[in-house]
């Protein structure tokens, strides 16, 4: 089976109009495919207390790794340090959540996305912030006398900087600090991921005192085209084989199930539809 046609996001030209060919792993000459990931940012990707990794991005990286013929070989690394890492030739490619944008296109080549990439801010319930009007634009003068927290060298980190230059935040080198400092107080209020945000602490008794104090915020300067897997440029023949490893989980339908294992909606991208095979 060929995957002839990829069309996907409009300004992702690099990834429009790609060939793929039929997979042909090797077994006897498998290679080890070094993936880099946080291994704490659950669900998407963490060790269980069995030190197994877990997650919705390993379980990506284990259907490309055996679609491509590979052994898997995980590599824990901080968030902030990721790309410099890859670069450094720590590991071969990032699957850990890292959204696809213009600013890192300039450093590293993205396969096609795997899933959507998206924010949104967490505080008490009932405090009628009133951050964004009705029309979804931030309100800076709202967060006057808020203390945000927001995750070190993430894109929700880059928002904050272009759009809430004034803010009061405090950084953190991990989404799961960050919460805890909201939980107790140190924070006001939080930007992350609200899949993550739903799972690990929306639902879960510690933070039933708080709520989405924001609306869905995605814009694609930012946000970018949505979460993919990433490698150093000049990486051509692995990442056609890692484009091609993904298009077969989006069509056979593994990805989707990847995901409602971890969530209870959706969050695969829904121009997947583009995809055509024969």
């Amino acid at each position: 089976m060929s995957v002839k046609k990829l069309a996907l996001y409009g300004m992702l030209t690099a990834f429009s109009a790609i060939s793929f060919m039929p997979f042909q792993p090797n077994v006897a000459q498998a290679e080890t495919l070094r993936v880099g990931m946080e291994c704490t940012y659950a669900p998407f990707n963490y060790r269980l207390p069995t030190g197994e990794m877990a997650g919705y991005d390993v379980d990506v990286a284990k259907g490309v790794a055996e679609l491509i013929g590979a052994d898997l070989e995980y590599v824990c690394q901080q968030f902030d340090g990721m790309i410099p890492a890859l670069l450094a030739n720590k590991f071969d490619l990032i699957i850990a959540s890292l959204s696809i944008t213009k600013e890192r296109l300039e450093k590293i080549d993205f396969s096609i996305p795997y899933r959507v990439s998206i924010g949104r801010f967490l505080g008490p319930k009932g405090k009628n912030l009133n951050l964004f009007d009705e029309a979804g634009n931030v309100i800076p003068d709202n967060f006057k006398g808020l203390k945000v927290g927001v995750e070190r060298a993430t894109t929700y980190n880059k928002w904050i900087e272009a759009e809430l230059p004034d803010a009061n935040i405090q950084l953190y080198d991990s989404g799961q600090a960050m919460l805890l400092d909201l939980r107790s107080g140190r924070v006001d209020i939080a930007i992350t991921n609200p899949m993550k945000a739903y799972l690990d602490f929306l639902s879960q008794e510690n933070g039933s005192g708080f709520e989405f104090v924001s609306p869905v915020i995605d814009k694609k300067e930012y946000f970018g085209e949505g979460v993919g897997i990433g490698a150093q440029k000049g990486s051509e023949e692995l990442m056609a084989r890692v484009n091609n490893a993904l298009a077969t989980l989006i069509k056979n339908g593994d990805l989707e199930k990847f995901s409602h294992k971890y969530f209870p909606f959706n969050i695969n991208p829904e121009n997947w539809q583009g995809i055509e095979a024969n």
